[in-house]
């Protein structure tokens, strides 16, 4: 029975060897795993010094290290300043040929029929820029009815009003900004400044919008307040962009009536 003996004391010689043995053991190990860490991203060209005396000694090193890149290896996560500068470069040039070609768009003629309504149509057409403002639309029809109309000679753009399909328009809204985001009324689109019917034939699908366009109307604001009370001004009401509209209601208002 051993359990009341102590352990054999080592010489002082035996303790420096252990001691040694230990310290290699340690950098042996720290060799072997640096090793394995660089053979995931990069290939290391490093030797460890032998001399060395213990791993704390390795992080405070002078030692040049070469770092060759594998080209095995997906860095495209790493920061690269060329890399950045030209998708920078790309982001602004796709930005200015998008403005150009909103700029060129906005620039478009666009045909406009409307009709003059005091109490009865009088239907005409003009033409204006796709980037207009219903003001500047205003304008050009104020001047282009005043030739026929008396009244109009003595009126400013801004007493007028453009409604289009039973929704009246701001005068700072454009035609640009209905079309770009197809804009739709209470009876049909606001990007389409044309006329036309919903020439479909056969069995409709009635879950298929009309393709329907009407003349907006082109009013003057007196008569519209002494009228707005009396169909058709009693179904306009001014156009909020963030409201929807719902189902076209063309014909009187059957599309959006509940079958019994």
């Amino acid at each position: 029975d051993n359990d009341g003996e102590a352990a054999p004391k080592l010489s002082e010689e035996e303790q420096k060897k252990l001691e040694k043995e230990r310290k290699r053991a340690k950098k042996k190990a720290l060799k072997e795993k640096k090793k394995r860490m660089a053979t995931l991203s990069f290939g290391a060209d490093e030797e460890l010094d032998d001399n060395d005396a213990d791993a704390n000694d390795l992080s405070s090193g002078t030692k040049t290290k070469t770092i060759n890149k594998n080209p095995e290896v997906d860095t495209s996560f790493l920061p690269d300043q060329e890399r950045e500068e030209h998708a920078k470069a790309e982001k602004e040039r796709l930005r200015k040929k998008w403005l150009d070609r909103q700029a060129a768009m906005k620039e478009e003629i666009l045909e406009i029929t409307y009709s003059y309504w005091d109490g009865t149509g009088h239907r005409r057409t003009v033409q204006c820029k796709k980037g207009d403002t219903v003001a500047q639309f205003l304008e050009t029809v104020r001047s282009s009815l005043a030739k026929d109309f008396r009244e109009m000679q003595n009126v400013s753009s801004d007493a007028l009003i453009y409604v289009k399909e039973d929704l009246i328009l701001p005068q700072d809204v454009s035609f640009y900004d209905l079309i770009a985001t197809r804009a739709r009324g209470k009876s049909g689109p606001l990007f389409n400044f044309d006329v036309h019917d919903d020439v479909r034939v056969g069995a409709v699908d009635t879950r298929v919008e009309k393709d329907e366009s009407h003349p907006g109307k082109v009013v003057e604001r007196r008569w519209y307040d002494r009228n707005k009370h009396i169909f058709p001004a009693s179904r306009w009401e001014i156009y909020d962009p963030a409201k929807e509209y719902g189902r076209y209601t063309i014909h009187g208002g059957e599309v959006n009536k509940k079958k019994k």
